[in-house]
């Protein structure tokens, strides 16, 4: 039976006496040290904490070790305990107390809960936080002492001393023999008419900053004009010498950092160049490089393509001709004239910089650029933002020159440097093989594209039915190559239509498409040995894996055939491939799917495939298709397949016709990365009824 101090003739402790003591107090009992008390003030210091919880699992934070340990001994040998350094606890919840510091005593006690200890803490965080702060002033004051010192032992630099007022003394002199201009004595107009045009303002601006507030270190970088009239870049560094609290002089130096800088600039733009490779065609090729050169080395930065991949040849009198492919220009430019593709026939200047392969400087007075340089657009954006030269620098490519980069010195700066005309040099020569990836992927994407538009023939005329069909190649991030469509008028007056898509996007698959086509053209219009579409589907599955002409192919293979009052039967088999969607002239429109689609080809050629059946009444609509005109990065393709239907349940309630439906359909998959087709047929009203293998 325990025993309370009571009873061993020890006075109890009544915890609620500290209910409103100003310290925090706590009461743990037993040897377990279970919570069994805390007033408000403990609760402020360490937030809420449970009651009738051993102290282990009460403060769980791993610096708490020391504590516990801490209350074992008092527990233990019944003696006070005091930690009088500092110590930290942080409590991040929501509403909680935050980072608080604290001392705390230990005491033996017993209590109506039995022998336990009491803890005493006292909230010191203002007390640490001060002194925190008055040793971080400390470390400041000493930095400062120490850039002092530095700058003052630079004696190969300009070192100068200015007060409040401006004036200016030349500690270590220097500066007439780098700017060529006499010493003043102090910061004016004619002074700063020595900066470059564009670094004045943040010149002055960082040395305000510096000098307003605490004392702070002034550190700028900026460009000044030297005795040869070329601009240097130069770093002027300063710190204020502070007495009673008063800024009384400014020490500092300033010396050349053109060589240090040039080279970080060159490894940052060349590090720019990897954009370049990631580009996925030429006009977003041009564009990032373009973008490499500004606004760093240039204001602005315009990229013209020649007729070497493809553009329109040489134009009157044999000048070649060029388009702007990509325009950049640093902020706070007027926005540049837009793209659009057009070409301009090239003036004397530009043809003398392609033949002769060598970049040219052009200067002129300010917002007076001369004609026939660049597009007469151009030109007047120049005069706009009063222009003062223009850089023309050849892109070389395997020994041709395929485009050039116009380099434009804008808001009255000066022209380049020789060191500037150097490194836009060669960053714009280091952009060759990226370049030359963007160019042949864009020739063989225009190849491929060609060969399957010549293959895409226009759908035939059908008595009594309207045909349709449209293609669409994917946006120029992506390749070119897989899809096509096909519509044959057969002897007997049927018609057959194929979709297809081949697995790749190249040239490859553009070559494989135009094989598969062609067999299956034949295998069709053969009616010596007449088949049903999976028929048809079989014999060019075992012709295509036989001569491994693809890895693998989706089709959906159809067979329309007349029949009575207008009506047509429409027979398919379907290799892999979307389902055809049914537009009825009345009803809601539904995907045909029959037990769901066979294997695509050039997977298994002994599996049998099934032939499917639906009759089309007059007014109904067939709509096959590829999957790019459903296929959305990041969504199932039942969803693409709903809004297909709804685009087109749409477009069929509007009463257009079956080509404009079609070219709505592409037109709402425009922004996707897939090429895509879509070939449509609608039986029509026509003045006999045509009777066939179907009547």
């Amino acid at each position: 039976m325990r025993r309370t101090g009571r009873e061993m003739g020890v006075p109890e402790l009544e915890p609620e006496v500290f209910d409103r003591a100003i310290v925090a107090v706590a009461l743990t009992s037993g040897p377990e040290h279970r919570m069994v008390y805390y007033n408000d003030a403990f609760h402020d210091l360490f937030g809420p904490r449970p009651l009738g919880v051993r102290a282990a699992e009460v403060f769980d934070d791993p610096h708490a070790s020391p504590y516990l340990d801490r209350l074992d001994v008092v527990y233990t040998d019944k003696t006070s305990h005091q930690v009088t350094s500092p110590r930290t606890t942080e409590d991040s919840t929501p509403g909680g107390p935050g980072r608080r510091h604290f001392v705390y005593s230990l005491s033996p006690v017993v209590s109506r809960h039995g022998p336990g200890v009491l803890t005493v803490a006292i909230d010191t965080t203002a007390h640490v936080e001060a002194t925190e702060r008055a040793e971080e002033l400390s470390e400041e004051r000493h930095q400062a002492l120490q850039r002092y010192e530095a700058l003052m032992s630079a004696v190969s630099q300009i070192v100068w001393l200015m007060r409040p007022d401006g004036a200016i003394t030349e500690l270590v002199g220097g500066f007439e023999e780098f700017t060529g201009l006499p010493w003043r004595s102090r910061i004016d107009e004619v002074w700063l008419e020595s900066v470059h045009p564009h670094d004045r303002a943040g010149l002055l601006q960082t040395f305000q900053e510096a000098a307003t507030g605490p004392p702070t270190m002034f550190v700028c970088t900026f460009r000044m004009r030297t005795a040869t009239g070329a601009y240097r870049r130069v770093q002027s560094r300063a710190v204020p010498v502070v007495r009673d609290g008063e800024t009384v002089e400014w020490i500092g130096t300033t010396s050349d950092v053109e060589d240090q800088w040039r080279n970080r600039l060159r490894e940052r733009l060349l590090a720019r160049v990897a954009t370049v490779t990631a580009a996925q065609d030429v006009a977003q090729a041009f564009g990032a490089t373009a973008a490499a050169v500004v606004p760093e080395l240039t204001d602005a930065c315009v990229v013209f393509l020649l007729p070497a991949v493809g553009l329109p040849g040489p134009g009157p009198g044999g000048a070649p001709t060029a388009t702007r492919i990509a325009a950049t220009a640093r902020a706070g430019l007027p926005d540049l004239p837009p793209l659009n593709d057009q070409s301009y026939q090239v003036g004397p200047v530009v043809q003398q910089v392609i033949e002769s392969r060598r970049p040219r400087l052009v200067t002129f007075p300010s917002g007076e650029p001369p004609p026939g340089i660049v597009p007469d657009v151009s030109t007047a954006w120049l005069r706009r933002v009063r222009a003062t030269s223009l850089t023309i620098v050849p892109i070389v490519i395997d020994a041709a020159v395929v485009a050039f980069a116009v380099a434009a010195a804008c808001s009255d700066s000066p022209p380049p440097g020789p060191a500037d005309l150097a490194l836009l040099g060669e960053i714009l020569h280091e952009v060759r093989d990226p370049l030359r990836q963007a160019l042949e992927l864009q020739r063989t994407r225009h190849t491929a594209l060609t060969l399957q538009r010549a293959l895409l023939t226009p759908t035939p005329r059908v008595p009594g039915a309207e045909l349709a069909a449209h293609y669409q190649p994917a946006s120029k991030t992506a390749e070119i190559g897989g899809d096509w469509y096909d519509a044959l008028l057969l002897p007997d007056g049927s018609v057959a239509l194929t979709i297809g898509d081949i697995a790749g996007h190249d040239l490859e698959a553009a070559t494989s498409m135009s094989q598969l086509r062609s067999m299956l053209r034949v295998i069709a219009y053969d009616q010596v040995h007449p088949g049903t579409p999976a028929d048809g589907l079989a014999r060019l599955d075992r012709v295509a894996d036989g001569l491994g002409i693809a890895p693998l192919v989706t089709a959906v293979h159809a067979q329309l055939t007349p029949g009575p009052g207008g009506g047509w039967h429409a027979a398919w088999s379907n290799a892999g491939h979307p389902p055809p969607l049914l537009l009825p002239v009345a009803g809601a429109p539904r995907f045909l799917q029959g037990e769901g689609p066979d294997l695509p080809l050039c997977v298994d050629p002994a599996l049998p495939r099934a032939t499917w059946h639906h009759e089309l009444r007059i007014g109904d609509t067939l709509l096959l298709y590829t999957d790019g005109l459903i296929e959305v990065p990041g969504t199932d393709l039942t969803e693409g397949m709903a809004h297909l239907a709804a685009h087109a349940e749409e477009a069929q309630s509007d009463g257009v016709t079956l080509a404009a439906l079609c070219a709505r359909l592409l037109a709402a998959a425009d922004s996707r990365r897939d090429d895509a087709a879509v070939i449509g047929f609608r039986p029509i009203a026509q003045g006999r009824v045509w009777t066939g293998m179907w009547g």
